[in-house]
């Protein structure tokens, strides 16, 4: 049974780690196991605060959300680019197709691979792999970083949208991180931190909307009026806290990096590999 508290805890969990490369599937997993909050009213109960998050990054990316969907006229990001000073040139305006290329890869793969992805990956042993993975992906992403050729989003190429979504097909594996996978990827393929982070982002809420309402028309039946309470208070915490942690993250991302994450991931896998192995 769920009660308030592991609600709210569980909202905090979800909205602290769904945009920070430190992966809040695996979070939540690890979490859930440490209250007790397994099985199929956990998965929905999952489905439904990540919808929480998705919600306050549409609310932080609505201009550019109206604009994708030619709602609304925005400027094109400037940069300087290998030294250049000039405008962003007018062909590689992000649009609507650049999000569509990013998402497609994972978003085919997660389809054809759910079960099997269902079936053996959504374990605290697997989790704790994918933390490592993960971590390791993003260090090299740091440390390899390519000559920057986007310094904005509005500079990202269609060849560089499509890069960054086959390094999302990683993050299919639990613990591994969307966020982490597509900003170190971004890094690799000449992308700065800012834009990496805003297009991992802006490509995350059709990638979520997508994942959670598959989930969510398979597993609606799970839901009670009696669960109402708990999955209410999980949604609004979530959406509070991502909204919080999105700001804070593009802040401080540039001075922070990738390394302290990949640190963490690390240390934290190896806690809970110790508190594993203790409990049997």
């Amino acid at each position: 049974m769920l009660h308030y508290v592991d609600a709210v805890i569980q909202g905090i969990v979800e909205g602290l780690t769904e945009f920070l490369p430190v992966s809040s599937t695996g979070h939540l997993i690890l979490t859930g196991k440490l209250l007790g909050f397994t099985g199929e009213k956990a998965d929905t109960f999952e489905i439904i605060i990540q919808l929480g998050a998705i919600l306050a990054v549409a609310v932080i990316y609505w201009r550019r959300i109206l604009n994708l969907l030619g709602l609304m006229r925005i400027q094109p990001e400037t940069g300087n680019v290998n030294g250049s000073k000039s405008a962003t040139p007018p062909e590689h305006k992000l649009n609507l197709l650049h999000v569509i290329i990013a998402c497609f890869p994972a978003m085919a793969l997660g389809l054809i691979l759910h079960s099997v992805i269902k079936d053996y990956l959504f374990s605290p042993y697997t989790v704790l792999i994918g933390l490592v993975l993960g971590g390791v992906f993003m260090l090299i992403g740091q440390r390899k970083q390519a000559v920057v050729q986007a310094e904005g989003m509005d500079q990202i190429t269609y060849k560089q949208a499509l890069q960054i979504g086959l390094f999302q097909c990683l993050a299919l594996w639990p613990g591994f991180s969307r966020s982490g996978a597509t900003i170190a990827g971004g890094l690799l393929t000449g992308i700065s931190y800012r834009a990496a982070t805003n297009f991992s982002f802006l490509i995350a809420i059709p990638m979520m909307f997508a994942a959670s309402g598959y989930e969510l028309l398979k597993s609606y039946d799970t839901l009670t009026a009696s669960d109402a309470g708990y999955f209410i208070t999980g949604f609004i915490v979530a959406f509070v806290v991502a909204l919080l942690a999105v700001i804070t993250f593009l802040k401080l991302l540039e001075k922070l990096k990738l390394a302290p994450f990949a640190y963490y991931r690390f240390v934290l896998a190896a806690v809970f590999l110790v508190y594993l192995a203790i409990k049997g």
